[in-house]
């Protein structure tokens, strides 16, 4: 099958042939439609964060599933399905006090005695993020992906698969916003759209987009924004906080930086919660005011929107599907495989919410 490999970083990623194990008894081999583009394959394409080499990339993506093992129960041959990457044992203590998104047990993968999912050439090729849907084919366990109606579009629910269960995630979620709280959200790529687009559904009176494009200023509010910020030509935080009379109670920062993580605690009143959903590089330090938390304001991360995925997407299908979630203005562009380093050089621009991958 043809697949997207990123043989050494900081390189364009290469179309090659690579080939695809047989199920195991709790695997799932699923034919992908669509992937999309995530700025998180370009931390990994960039260094940011390590990975083995070479590797298939891709980790936001829907299908249909074509085999299951002997074991399988929680799909079957022709369903449609959501992947996520926060594969869940089902049984460690993270799993059983509710918090799949947080489970890295062993158990969800191959073992070093067992032969590779993917593999180039009779060599070993490591599954990136539990996934690897950069590719024609994913094999995968069965705990990493969701059977959802067969009436939903399969290019709008990968996005699900990552940018959407991150974002709508870490509102309802980690933060737990409430109808008629207020909220900011930094950074309007595919992440923090659906940040913004959350906290609509979940009833927010204010909602406040901060990012550096101006040009975004009509996508944030056709999913949610009741007002934007340009952060190239003001001050975000005293924006905010003069918008509000005092601090929002929720901010999420969708970028990954520690001036916009800082930015984002800075922007909250008393008794708020600042929420980190972007992916900060190994080694960079923050820097808060100590006296600000005798006002109660926290700082917390969340993992893939504290996701319980099985649960989750499917809802969000049906938000989409009665048209609550606003997935069709994420897509920015529909590309070939081939086309994928085209579509990582687009993302570097800001300019866009997403690009995804469409199989033939």
């Amino acid at each position: 099958m043809k697949a997207a490999v990123l043989r050494e970083v900081r390189t364009p990623l290469q179309i090659e042939e690579v080939q695809i194990s047989k199920p195991g008894p709790h695997e799932v081999l699923v034919r992908t439609v669509a992937a999309g583009l995530c700025h998180s394959d370009l931390h990994f394409i960039e260094g940011s964060y390590p990975h083995p080499l070479p590797a298939v990339l891709g980790h936001e993506s829907a299908g249909i599933v074509e085999q299951v093992g002997s074991e399988v129960r929680t799909v079957r041959p022709g369903d449609h399905v959501i992947t996520c990457l926060s594969a869940y044992c089902g049984h460690c203590d993270h799993c059983l006090t509710g918090h799949l998104s947080l489970c890295v047990s062993p158990d969800t993968k191959r073992d070093a005695a067992q032969t590779s999912r993917i593999t180039q050439h009779g060599r070993p090729l490591p599954q990136f993020l539990n996934l690897s849907s950069f590719a024609e084919q994913m094999l995968i366990h069965e705990h990493a992906c969701v059977a959802v109606r067969k009436d939903m579009p399969l290019d709008r629910a990968a996005l699900i698969g990552c940018a959407v269960i991150t974002g709508v995630g870490a509102v309802i979620h980690t933060s737990n916003v409430r109808p008629g709280e207020t909220v900011a959200v930094i950074g309007c790529g595919g992440v923090g759209l659906a940040a913004i687009n959350g906290a609509a559904i979940a009833g927010a009176s204010r909602i406040i987009a901060v990012d550096m494009a101006p040009s975004k200023a009509e996508l944030a509010k056709a999913v949610g924004a009741t007002d934007f910020i340009d952060a190239s030509s003001a001050d975000p935080v005293a924006a905010v906080l003069e918008l509000t009379k005092g601090g929002v109670l929720h901010a999420f920062e969708a970028i990954g930086r520690t001036k916009t993580v800082e930015q984002a605690f800075a922007m909250l009143q008393r008794g708020g919660t600042a929420n980190i959903i972007g992916m900060i590089a190994p080694g960079e330090m923050l820097s808060l005011p100590g006296a600000a938390f005798l006002g109660e304001r926290r700082l917390q991360g969340s993992l893939m929107g504290s996701n319980r995925f099985p649960i989750d997407m499917p809802r969000l299908v049906d938000f989409y599907l009665s048209g609550q979630l606003k997935l069709d203005h994420l897509i920015s562009r529909r590309i070939r495989l081939e086309d994928v380093n085209e579509g990582f050089e687009a993302m570097k621009s800001g300019g866009l919410a997403r690009s995804v991958i469409m199989f033939d």
